[in-house]
């Protein structure tokens, strides 16, 4: 579905060097998941990629939702990369927008629109940086994969998962990806830094039952499960679960704390130790809002049923739970850890679990971190465990490790992660421009030194 807008018949490649002009089109598209309809989106771009001489492959589980694969040739000298995004969308209901969410709107240098950062705007990047190392009549080390996605804000089960169940000789050979979310500006202590995604928290849904005493709502009633309910939501509000620091968390909390100044630097180093990883959160304030998900597993409650007449006093009320894992860690951990500060009448189920990658390879690591060095002089890369999850984790099957890797300069303003999945989602004109660069040197330079 496209919004009033009539998209061009014939997609031009000389768009990777028009790249606002290429984002504003996929924005235009609306693949709002669900139900996704991603088809239109991914089938301009098949014909943007075929006008510029690459052979595709559209891959569905459902003809309404395509995967594209594409692969530009290279020596052989090294093992194929990856790289992957998504076109599907969030939602926009119930938000409050400065421009239509589906417009593709310039203005006060942003483009805006759903999908801008997560992840059409990178996929642009990724289109960009491809045809223009083919216009060049570059050969790379290794093929150069690309996979567009449908599904990934689902689960991925029409996108990445089926693909790797399904086709997965089309990455036979491949160790290493690029992917969501990484290579963007945080702003710290007055400098530039940019984590690069080299793990992810892993899914788990659960389902929480709250029962009680049922009946006619005109008796008086104390101890219902809505008065349940009501307990266990706010133990969810002030639930403070055990802190587990990781190998990657710990790198990354080091690297902060070097650059960072004296009444900050004690707080850094005191995260990376559990007895003190508390109190040192209590001392950051709102800063560990963004913090703590690096440290613990979380949970939050997403979806609320219970009730069927306004007169019958409900039985049961049931709570759909988002809970994300740390890396290495089983359900089985989080319940023994979430269970007893539940309280009675509360059942927890595991509605879903997604395994997430196993410890990174670190083999791209230094290229991409030397590409954004030379990208933006002055900058601190250091890894980052993302505190949600991608489809990283389906690759991560057929042993394929993904970097987050979407380069973005940001201006200090702009914060990622308080902007994807709302209202007025927009990226910075000149950080399309900055992205296809930084890809354009990594596909040139790769495999770099690591190997």
């Amino acid at each position: 579905m496209v919004n009033n807008v009539k998209m061009p018949a014939a997609p031009d490649p000389a768009l990777a060097d028009r790249p606002i002009d290429l984002l504003r089109t996929l924005l235009r598209f609306n693949t709002t998941n669900p139900p996704g309809n991603e088809a239109a989106c991914v089938r301009w771009i098949d014909r943007l990629l075929t006008a510029a001489g690459f052979e595709t492959t559209l891959l569905a589980r459902d003809p309404a939702r395509p995967n594209l694969i594409t692969r530009l040739r290279g020596s052989g000298k090294a093992p194929p990369v990856l790289l992957y995004g998504h076109v599907d969308v969030v939602t926009t209901a119930g938000q409050a927008w400065c421009h239509p969410p589906f417009a593709g709107t310039v203005a006060d240098g942003f483009v805006w629109g759903r999908g801008a950062l997560d992840m059409k705007g990178a996929v642009t990047m990724m289109l960009g940086a491809l045809l223009r190392t083919k216009r060049a009549g570059f050969e790379p080390a290794g093929d150069i994969v690309l996979a567009v996605l449908a599904d990934e804000e689902a689960g991925g089960d029409y996108g990445a998962r089926f693909l790797v169940e399904e086709h997965a000789e089309h990455f036979a050979g491949i160790d290493s990806a690029l992917g969501e979310f990484g290579g963007v500006t945080m702003h710290f202590a007055g400098r530039r830094l940019y984590p690069i995604q080299v793990a992810e928290k892993q899914l788990c849904w659960l389902r929480a039952s709250i029962t009680g005493p049922a009946g006619h709502a005109s008796r008086t009633l104390r101890g219902g499960a809505a008065a349940r309910l009501g307990a266990l939501l706010t133990t969810l509000d002030r639930l403070r679960l055990p802190v587990h620091l990781t190998a990657v968390t710990r790198r990354r909390l080091a690297a902060m704390a070097a650059v960072a100044p004296r009444h900050l630097r004690w707080l850094l180093r005191a995260l990376g130790h559990p007895r003190l990883a508390r109190r040192a959160l209590t001392l950051l304030g709102s800063a560990a809002r963004a913090i703590e998900p690096w440290l613990c597993h979380t949970v939050n409650a997403t979806i609320l049923r219970g009730g069927e007449k306004i007169n019958v006093i409900p039985a049961e009320i049931t709570l759909e739970l988002d809970a994300r894992l740390l890396p290495g860690f089983t359900p089985d951990d989080l319940l023994a850890e979430l269970a007893p500060r539940l309280g009675g009448g509360v059942t927890l189920e595991v509605t879903r679990f997604d395994p997430g990658p196993p410890a990174p390879s670190w083999l791209l690591f230094d290229l991409l971190a030397d590409v954004l060095r030379q990208a933006d002089p002055g900058a601190v890369v250091m890894p980052m465990l993302l505190p949600a999850f991608t489809d990283a984790r389906h690759f991560a099957r057929l042993g394929i490790q993904t970097y987050g890797f979407t380069p973005m300069k940001l201006p200090p303003d702009l914060n990622l992660f308080d902007t994807i999945h709302a209202a007025d989602e927009r990226i910075p004109v000149d950080a399309l421009a900055f992205g296809i660069e930084a890809l354009e040197q990594v596909l040139r330079r790769y495999p770099g030194r690591s190997r």
